[in-house]
């Protein structure tokens, strides 16, 4: 597969645990339901905040699941396997292509993943790098994989603040997901 020069690789197990904690939460504290979450204003927030630009940009959404996590909880669309898979939209950042992989039987969710964040580093043609990764599973693998990568701009999307410093960028993972859960900076205060 040629990379695009903006890749997100995303660990569909992971964001399924994080949507489910964030809109139960916030359905509690708010004291309503919260909409589902469209997908392409999902990863046009994600985008949004890693700094991608208005423009012709070409980003690669690559979503790594499992039997547990083949369906996005709370999104719509929702099947990584029939309707995120193999598809395109477009806004105005540019165009969005999404490709869903499951690991074979010999591989776990957590080894394709760290795999396929290995070989998008290694990539020559990829110059900004977005991960949603189970950092409470494997955050060390993660940045032990991403050691010594010093030629592309890379982002982590999170929910809790490194304990340590990172030798790449992290944001809070809250901030989309609200926004795109629908909710409104005034319910808060």
């Amino acid at each position: 597969m040629k990379m695009s020069e903006t890749v997100m690789l995303i660990d569909a197990s992971f964001l399924n645990f994080v949507i489910a904690d964030v809109k139960k939460n916030f359905e509690r504290m708010l004291k309503r339901e919260l909409q589902l979450i469209d997908v392409s204003r999902l990863i046009t927030y994600l985008a949004l905040d890693a700094d991608v630009s208005e423009g012709k940009n070409d980003v690669q959404v690559l979503f790594i699941y499992d039997d547990e996590s083949a369906k996005l909880e709370h999104c719509q669309p929702a099947s990584l396997v029939d309707e995120l898979n193999n598809v395109a939209f477009s806004n105005e950042l540019g165009e969005f292509s999404f490709y869903s992989f499951q690991p074979e039987k010999i591989a776990t969710l957590q080894e394709l993943y760290l795999e396929s964040l290995k070989l998008i580093a290694e990539s020559k043609e990829v110059k900004k790098l977005i991960i949603l990764s189970f950092n409470e599973e494997y955050e060390t693998k993660v940045v032990s994989a991403l050691k010594g990568v010093e030629e592309m701009g890379i982002i982590q999307f999170r929910m809790n603040e490194p304990d340590k410093d990172l030798a790449f960028r992290w944001e809070m993972l809250a901030y989309p997901l609200m926004q795109a859960l629908g909710i409104r900076g005034d319910e808060l205060q």
